[in-house]
């Protein structure tokens, strides 16, 4: 099997998130694809086969994401990497994907289109704006005893601090957040040079700290569009790689779009024998 590893939201090598791709002409067992993640240790690798023969649905390729320890319903920043590779590399022909529209559906997910705009890359997402919870003593004690002002509960659980230092300085016992049934918790402030800032923590997944992580905007952009009263907006993951994000939302509609850029750091083959 062919993989890449792709950095995501990124413009440079190093930064951003890495996510391995692996493209595939059928699903193999879920086992496998399981210890292939493994083995690969990125935060999610993403393996893709091209549609099965006629579709009602009209898609392009399938597309699924695993972390080390799990499947995941919906992932950006390994999304984005697919869309790059399908783009830049001959994966499936003798030449790259062609067409400025590419078409991933996603078994969990559904339809998840990309876009090529002038050497970056926009996902379309369905928004997951959660629901306004009090947030409770574990997750306080799991964040390190640092109470948010607020939260909000979809997928992910939204923690919102008041400042940008709040959310630098958190130290969260990922034991005790592994406790907590969520798939990760989102931590996030307001910005000056962007308009929120974001930590993304998914030890019950597998995943510490993310590096970028395109899903988590669907649940703290829609929060932010609204406290600020606008729907174009940029955030900035402070992790320790870094990722900035491009954020649309259409009023009345219940998708995202969100932009970045990847760059491929490296094409190699998997042995299974």
């Amino acid at each position: 099997m062919r993989i890449f590893q792709i950095d995501a939201f990124t413009d440079r090598i190093f930064g951003g998130n890495p996510a391995s791709v692996v493209p595939l002409e059928v699903w193999p067992e879920d086992d496998l694809l399981q210890r292939i993640a493994m083995e690969n240790n990125q935060a999610e690798t993403a393996f893709l086969i091209p549609r099965p023969g006629a579709d009602p649905n009209q898609y392009d390729f399938q597309i699924r994401w695993l972390t080390p320890t799990v499947e995941v319903d919906l992932c950006g920043h390994a999304t984005l990497a697919a869309a790059h590779a399908l783009w830049t590399e001959p994966l499936y022909h003798d030449q790259p994907f062609e067409g400025d529209v590419l078409k991933l559906w996603s078994p969990r997910s559904g339809h998840l289109p990309v876009t090529r705009d002038n050497g970056r890359y926009v996902l379309d997402f369905p928004l997951l704006a959660g629901e306004p919870i009090e947030p409770s003593g574990e997750l306080v004690a799991a964040l390190g005893g640092l109470r948010p002002i607020t939260a909000r509960e979809g997928q992910d659980i939204l923690a919102v601090f008041e400042n940008k230092r709040d959310v630098l300085e958190l130290r969260p016992d990922m034991g005790a957040l592994a406790a907590i049934e969520t798939r990760c918790v989102v931590a996030t402030a307001p910005a000056t040079s962007h308009d929120y800032v974001c930590r993304v923590f998914g030890p019950r997944v597998g995943v510490n700290e993310d590096h970028a992580t395109g899903s988590a905007q669907c649940l703290a952009a829609p929060y932010w569009a609204e406290q600020l009263g606008k729907t174009h907006l940029t955030a900035h993951q402070v992790s320790p790689r870094g990722a900035v994000f491009d954020l649309n939302l259409a009023e009345g509609s219940d998708r995202i779009r969100i932009g970045g850029s990847a760059r491929t750091y490296l094409r190699g083959s998997v042995e299974i024998r």
